[in-house]
This record gives C-alpha cells, structure tokens and sequence, in this order.
C-alpha cells in the first residue's frame, strides 16, 4: 500500500504553478519560477535529470564539471593539498584552508567544514588515505574534474567562482544546482543552459537511444517545472 505523502502549505501552494501535463521551454519555466513567493532564505534552483544510460554499469557513469558563467551563488569553502610555493598559490587564490600531512591528519580526526577539495598530484598518496571518509561525501579529489592538478590556483579560483561537478546515481538520475532564485531570469537561464550543454557533452560512447529521457528545473522546496528536451537551448 502506497503512503500519501504530506506537503507542507507552501508546496501545494507552489504546485498551483505547475501544469503537471505540459513540458516548458527553459524560459517558461524559469519564469515561472520566478513568481514563486520567496521563503525566509534564498533558494537553490536545481536541474533534473533522468538519463538514459545503462546505471548499473561503471562504464556509463557521468561525471563532470561546469563552470556556472554567474556562479551558483553558493558560498564554496575550498581546502586544497598541496606543499611548498603551491601552497602559497592556493591561498592567494583564495583557498580556505592549505595543508598537506597535516590537514590529512585534521581531516582523519574529523574536521569537515569544507565543500570542495583541490590537491596537487605529488599529495595523492597521502590523500588517498582518506577515500573513505571523503568518498562517501563526494569530495575525494579525481584528475577527472580537475580537482586533482599541478595548476591548484587554478582549480581553486574555478571552485569559488562557481565550478559545480556533476556525477549521475545509481537510478541514472542527475541532479546540478544552476543557481539561486535571487538571480535575475537570464543569469538563471544561462546557467542552466550550460549545466545542460556539460551534461550532454558527457554522454557516454556507448549508450545508446534517448540520452536526456526527462528533464525538470525546481526550487529547494517546490515542485518541478518538466522540461521540452527538443528546445532546451532555444
């Protein structure tokens, strides 16, 4: 037997917005969006994906990175591995913490007030003493989203500006923060433009059919708008 699930007040109320038997275009959407009453935060606006990629196999796994052209406007709290005048680099670049055995270490105790992770390839033997912790987080660093790099200034500059990675599930699921509702309708929509542009340029070689099966854009606590995928960057 199903469970109904109960929605506060404010999402039936959002749910009134959304013609749950039509696909908008990107544009609709976002300004529909846009009229939605705001909370007493500022909310994330997220992009959702349901891909048609074989999920259960490693090889069709989809992972990325973006950079959003008006940031996610997320405040990013960057630590970055690395020693000697790479060191002195990160932090010019504004990384938040920079250290090497010994942030391993702080880490190991249990200290995680960061949101991203950059380090310098020379430090991987010792940062991958914490896969386990960071694995299960998403913040291990990997040469595939350019978080692991002898060029850290560069990784961190990007991750404060406004780089988000991108990694589908289990389910081929795939969901990318594309900004926040403060943000006026064309910054949002350039943003989600590219988030949608990086999702499809990692399609995997060997899937086959339909890649973008359903796409919906939605607020933090809000319904989702489905999205035309023959239009999306019209």
């Amino acid at each position: 037997m199903m469970i109904a699930v109960k929605r506060s007040k404010r999402y039936r109320e959002r749910a009134k917005l959304v013609d749950r038997q039509k696909r908008y275009t990107l544009p609709e959407a976002i300004k529909s969006l846009k009229k939605v009453q705001n909370a007493k935060y500022d909310e994330t606006m997220t992009l959702n994906f349901q891909l048609g990629i074989r999920a259960d196999s490693g090889s069709e796994t989809v992972r990325g990175t973006v950079s959003l052209p008006h940031g996610s406007g997320k405040s990013v709290r960057v630590i970055c591995f690395c020693k000697g005048e790479g060191a002195r680099e990160a932090k010019d670049a504004g990384a938040d913490v920079v250290g090497a055995e010994d942030l391993v270490q702080k880490i190991q105790e249990g200290w995680f007030e960061f949101d991203a992770v950059v380090a310098h390839p020379d430090m991987m033997r010792e940062v991958s003493k914490l896969g386990r912790v960071l694995g299960p987080k998403g913040l291990m660093p990997t040469p595939k989203t350019g978080t692991v790099t002898p060029n850290v200034a560069k990784a961190v500059k990007e991750l404060k500006a406004g780089r988000i990675e991108f990694k589908s599930d289990k389910t081929g699921g795939l969901h990318a923060v594309c900004g926040k509702l403060s943000f006026s309708e064309e910054a949002l929509l350039e943003n989600a433009r590219s988030v949608i542009r990086a999702v499809q340029d990692s399609k995997p070689q060997t899937s086959k059919g339909d890649y973008l099966k359903n796409v919906a854009i939605a607020l933090t606590n809000g319904p989702g708008f489905g999205l035309t995928i023959s239009n999306l960057f019209d």
